[in-house]
């Protein structure tokens, strides 16, 4: 005859699921983490470090207003493609400017086409 353990399973199957709600909640909902850690010597404030952690979705991070990601070149490729289309233009202007205006407009035209299409 065997009996029933006293202990809770650790791995039960209800706490797959808890952690998951947890996880959703927190995700919707956003979680702020802020501290600051102050190093002095003989009352002289020698580092001072704010740490603040936001945790949420994107869709929650956007919502307030935090979206440092998409103009990021070198987390967005969105980004990462205007910033070069940007320096192409730029470019392009200061070799006209060198040239003295000679370069045909329609060729100009065409390299900004081939850069939209990419």
């Amino acid at each position: 005859m065997t009996t029933p353990s006293r202990l809770p399973d650790p791995y039960g199957q209800g706490q797959g699921a808890n952690l998951a709600d947890i996880l959703e909640r927190v995700l919707d909902k956003g979680v702020v983490i802020a501290g600051d850690i102050k190093i002095n010597l003989l009352d002289i404030e020698l580092l001072t470090i704010k740490l603040r952690l936001v945790v949420a979705s994107v869709d929650k991070a956007k919502e307030m207003g935090i979206d440092w990601w998409e103009s990021d070149p070198a987390l967005s490729s969105r980004a990462r493609r205007d910033e070069l289309a940007a320096e192409n233009r730029e470019l392009r202007d200061r070799l006209r400017e060198l040239e003295g205006g000679h370069v045909a407009p329609r060729e100009v035209e065409r390299e900004t086409e081939r850069e939209e299409e990419r």
